[in-house]
């Protein structure tokens, strides 16, 4: 493993002991010196052998192949939607509906997450876990809150003017010529102001994050303490070939 920590210092401090009749010890100087940490250091053998069963088995499970990508998945392939944002959001759609379900007898209507939070292409070729961490290195857990039509309005609103691609699963956007919204469909039906719908996101955007104030208007919140990286896994698990796409859930007409 490369450290990317350079240089460390270390303190040394020199005191001078006098005698009694000299007065109590005090500090009489301060000196530094800056110590490379790099290749030139040899490895303590004893430290190597230890962790070398452990190394090992990270590794095992970190690099076992769980799925295929037919293509490079990327959050820069579309100005609307993307093909690494539409996975994330169908994988959360995906993973978290049963356990929602399961747990409160109702279902999840939408989901919304934020381009920024993926870090990592998905290349093409296998996708192990280590992908997932490599895409989603945050400690982020799957949060459900109950907002109202107005809110939820409000939301579609603020992805339409963010000029970002935030991955959306469930929900369609369809914006006119001009950038306004024309209108939202949620499982395939237009947006009622009058009804409550379920969004699935990450406790991050729950608290604030990414400037998305408008889960402040959550009624509720339900945290799956179900990690979104931990979803990821298990969707990889369960598919052979991952199918990521740029599609119409969140497009502009001519």
């Amino acid at each position: 493993m490369s450290l990317k920590i350079q240089h460390f210092v270390i303190f040394i401090t020199l005191s001078l002991i006098t005698s009694c009749r000299q007065g109590p010890v005090g500090l009489s100087k301060i000196e530094s010196a800056q110590l490379p940490v790099d290749s030139a250091l040899s490895k303590a053998e004893a430290i190597e052998a230890y962790i070398l069963p452990y190394r090992e088995r990270v590794k095992e499970v970190l690099d076992s192949t769980l799925a295929f990508a037919p293509k490079l998945i990327t959050k820069e392939d579309g100005a609307y939607n993307t093909s690494a944002g539409n996975l994330m959001a169908d994988i959360l759609l995906s993973e978290a509906s049963p356990i929602f379900k399961s747990r409160t007898g109702k279902k999840i209507d939408l989901v919304v997450l934020n381009h920024g939070g993926i870090r990592s292409v998905i290349s093409k070729g296998n996708v192990s876990a280590k992908t997932a961490y490599e895409v989603m290195p945050f400690e982020n857990s799957i949060a459900v809150v109950t907002m109202d039509g107005n809110a939820i309005m409000e939301l579609a609103e603020f992805l339409s003017a963010s000029g970002r691609a935030h991955p959306i699963a469930g929900m369609q956007i369809v914006l006119g010529s001009s950038g306004t919204i024309k209108s939202i469909r949620i499982g395939g039906k237009p947006l009622d102001t009058d009804r409550k719908y379920r969004v699935a996101t990450s406790d991050y955007l729950v608290s604030g994050g990414d400037d998305m104030v408008f889960f402040k208007e959550a009624e509720t919140i339900h945290n799956l303490n179900y990690l979104i990286r931990n979803a990821m896994i298990d969707y990889f698990r369960k598919v052979d070939t991952l199918k990521a796409s740029v599609d119409d859930r969140f497009i502009k007409l001519k």
